[in-house]
């Protein structure tokens, strides 16, 4: 097991690599810098202040050493200052962290406690009336844009409520916060959801077919052994993995729900800073997630060596 967490961790390592690397070349391709639109912006029709700005950005650089000069700061905890506010970028980074982790784990705390439990449920009452509700619900969810339920949540909650629940300010404690996130994490997690329900019920009904289940049975044990002990843990691999990848997708894919209620996240600001070609920005927000995403599916891999012991022993 050592063996191989270190062979994932070398081939994060790669993959970070490779993802800073294209990360700061598609910033370079692309048309316009910064100093392209302070310029514009501020009216300016001399050449010469504007190389100055270039300058004074060390845009003018060759592009090798101004990734050297970031990956340098990046490896030093100096991820530099921010083009637009002039401010440190750590500064700008961390605050907006926790929100966005607060969203996307309530989120995915909605998705998995709602979907494994109704996969389940529709895998064991197949063809019942249950199963058919279940299974036109979440095929609604998985149709359903998020940004169009969370703009019909809003319209709810003002209609029936006479409340609007968007964040105008920073929570004072932890249930302050969950109650105000709780209603965006719902809109959000109900896609994930749907998708991690379905998932669970193919995965339940191929794993509930299989001889050793039947044997189960056979011997006496009672449905629930059968179905929690013995058929759902080998039919989590398939949904773990999902979990892994909705887990990636809500911090860096919460950019429309944010929006809709007002949420200050990274998702967001990383719509801000690419409007402005705010580099430091940028590259460094997009890494965030790239590490997160990397995070997450070397978990998943290890997640499997505790679900499934035949791939402890693979390793």
């Amino acid at each position: 097991m050592i063996q191989y967490t270190l062979r994932r961790l070398g081939l994060m390592a790669i993959t970070l690599f490779g993802v800073s690397v294209a990360i700061f070349v598609l910033l370079r391709i692309v048309p316009g810098n910064i100093a392209d639109i302070l310029f514009d912006s501020a009216g300016m029709i001399d050449p010469a202040e504007k190389q100055q700005i270039v300058k004074d950005l060390g845009l003018d650089l060759p592009l090798i050493t101004q990734y050297t000069h970031w990956i340098g700061g990046l490896l030093h905890g100096d991820l530099g200052y921010s083009y637009v506010s002039e401010k440190p970028v750590l500064d700008e980074i961390l605050p907006r962290i926790p929100i966005t982790a607060r969203l996307a784990g309530l989120a995915l705390m909605f998705a998995i406690c709602t979907g494994v439990p109704f996969g389940v449920i529709s895998a064991v009452r197949q063809n019942s009336w249950l199963d058919y509700a279940l299974r036109v619900v979440s095929l609604a969810a998985l149709s359903m844009p998020s940004f169009w339920l969370g703009l019909l949540v809003l319209m709810a909650f003002v209609d029936w409520l006479g409340l609007l629940p968007i964040y105008d300010k920073a929570p004072a404690t932890w249930g302050a916060a969950i109650l105000m996130y709780c209603v965006p994490a719902a809109s959000v997690g109900l896609r994930s959801s749907a998708l991690i329900m379905r998932l669970t019920r193919s995965s339940m009904l191929e794993v509930l077919r299989q001889d050793y289940v039947r044997t189960a049975r056979s011997k006496g044990l009672s449905e629930a052994a059968v179905t929690f002990t013995h058929a759902l843990r080998n039919a989590m691999l398939p949904v773990i993995t999902v979990i892994g990848i909705e887990t990636a997708f809500l911090f860096g894919g919460l950019i429309v729900t944010e929006t809709v209620f007002n949420i200050p996240g990274i998702a967001r600001f990383l719509v801000v800073a690419i409007s402005w070609r705010d580099y430091p920005m940028v590259q460094n927000l997009v890494m965030f997630i790239a590490i997160v995403v990397v995070s997450v599916n070397l978990i998943v891999d290890l997640a499997y060596m505790l679900v499934d012991p035949r791939i402890r022993l693979r390793t």
